[in-house]
């Protein structure tokens, strides 16, 4: 196919993704499934647009965008607010995704030998298939609980990002011993160095690297403000694959180095944050379609049942077995807290890229794991996907979402360093029946009218200035409390 012709299918592929995403909000789906269900349709088995074969450059785009979604996860989560629940949810990143894909490995192993006639794998491969599907996907934890606004009781959004930002790691590493041992023998002690290499060197080069660049984009002086969004994105890639170089694990230094930088004052930053949330959606996009391109459905069929047994146990024994155990030492959680993070074991595209690593290493049977693992992420994102807020409301944890001031006539902006609010107010004839001039308007210390829009025209408002109904006014304060003191005295007259 010609660059051009691909550029074009492409650019309609990821335009009809977006499309059919913003409808799927409507109906409580996850945005994510249909980048994945466009892929499908897209590729061999479907209408063929694209022949997408390369688990090679899957996995590739898969590992850019994982960079880019952890790194900005991490910059979106206040250190305040993981505080409380870092023992757990690190306990949560590590033990439960041992304890996950050990039980699920166990259950593979019975059911393929003892069961299921046409489908057999050996037990390590069954760990194998385990251990790509025993962490939970960062990408659709931050996609339906940011996304939908989802605010929960007893710390429970935080918990689930913080683990689902940091579990990675463990199970790439159980995913790359395990294919070594298919293929060779692998001795304990280096099992446990390489564990230890991969956790320290991936925390210790996300804070360390993160410092650094901290650094560096506070005291360099470039011509085009722009261009820090671009440095920020450099960063990231440079934190993830240093760390690598080195042994460490790159995805825990992305989330931890956007951890840092999210939590410190940097040059240009409300602008970087928002060019990273626009590029997440991108990588997204591209690599939820490029994994459905890769997926054949029609291979699937076979797998369907398996898929479906494997998908069931996980969501009702080992995910629960393992929360449970990972967090009763804990008290702060309820029992119905448990049961929500028990559920909220989303599969997505990390499991599916991790199963490209068997693939590539040709191990046996690395087909059906790759196909299993699309199937169950599929049942995932569509059952508990679907159900994550409706389940949050059946067990009283969620809470009401305060909706901030959202300026539509006013597009300005300013950092979350400072404490002012801002809001957009209508004058109304009552507003100005003591007088029709700024000055006589009834306003509060430290407020003050910064601009005024009348009717397409902007300007800049003195004490004098006549005011008219139907004139928009940007106000701010310094603190809420005082916007809502302003709005009381203005529209005490309506």
């Amino acid at each position: 196919m010609a660059f051009d012709l691909l550029l074009l299918v492409g650019s309609l592929l990821m335009f009809f993704s977006i499309a059919v995403g913003k409808a799927s909000s409507r109906f409580g789906v996850p945005v994510l499934l249909f980048f994945l269900l466009v892929g499908f349709a897209a590729g061999t088995d479907g209408f063929d647009v694209l022949d997408f074969n390369s688990p090679l450059l899957a996995q590739y785009i898969g590992v850019l965008a994982l960079v880019i979604i952890l790194f900005s996860g991490g910059m979106d989560t206040r250190i305040a607010d993981i505080r409380p629940v870092i023992a757990p949810g690190l306990v949560m990143a590590t033990a439960g995704v041992f304890i996950t894909a050990m039980l699920t490995g166990i259950f593979i192993y019975v059911v393929s030998n003892f069961w299921l006639i046409n489908i057999k794998f050996g037990f390590t491969e069954s760990l194998l298939l385990a251990a790509v599907m025993a962490s939970t996907d960062s990408a659709s934890v931050f996609s339906i609980l940011r996304n939908k606004g989802l605010a929960l009781k007893e710390n429970l959004r935080p918990l689930l990002e913080l683990e689902s930002g940091s579990n990675d790691p463990m199970a790439y590493l159980m995913t790359i011993v395990l294919i070594q041992l298919l293929q060779g023998d692998v001795s304990g002690g280096f099992i446990v160095w390489t564990f230890v290499k991969q956790l320290v060197l991936g925390l210790a080069g996300g804070l360390l690297l993160g410092r650094l660049a901290h650094f560096i984009i506070n005291r360099i002086n470039l011509d085009n403000d722009a261009i820090y969004s671009v440095l920020l994105l450099v960063v990231a890639f440079f934190i993830y694959s240093f760390t690598a170089f080195l042994g460490g694990n790159g995805y825990l230094a992305a989330y931890v180095g956007g951890l840092y930088l999210g939590n410190r004052r940097f040059v240009h930053k409300r602008s970087s944050v928002r060019f990273f949330e626009g590029l997440t959606w991108l990588a997204q996009i591209i690599m939820f379609l490029s994994l459905g391109l890769l997926a054949v459905p029609s291979k699937m069929i076979p797998i369907a049942l398996l898929g479906c047994v494997i998908s069931g146990f996980m969501i009702l024994f080992s995910r629960p077995i393992a929360t449970w155990l990972c967090l009763t030492p804990f008290r702060m959680f309820s029992i119905k807290a448990r049961s929500f993070v028990s559920f909220v074991g989303l599969r997505g595209a990390v499991p599916i890229v991790f199963a490209t690593y068997p693939w590539i290493a040709q191990v046996e049977h690395s087909d059906q794991i790759f196909n299993i693992v699309f199937f169950v992420t599929l049942f995932s994102m569509l059952f508990q996907g679907t159900l994550v807020p409706s389940v949050a409301h059946w067990l009283r944890l969620d809470l009401p979402v305060k909706k901030k001031d959202k300026l539509t006539e006013f597009d300005v902006d300013f950092s979350d360093d400072i404490g002012s609010a801002m809001a957009e107010i209508k004058v109304t004839t009552n507003m100005l029946f003591g007088g029709n001039r700024l000055i006589d308007l009834n306003l509060p210390e430290h407020t003050l009218v910064a601009m005024v829009k009348r009717k397409r025209n902007y300007f800049i408002p003195r004490g004098n200035t006549i005011l008219e109904p139907g004139d928009t006014l940007l106000v701010m304060s310094e603190t809420e409390a005082g916007m809502n003191e302003t709005r009381q005295l203005l529209e005490v007259g309506d």
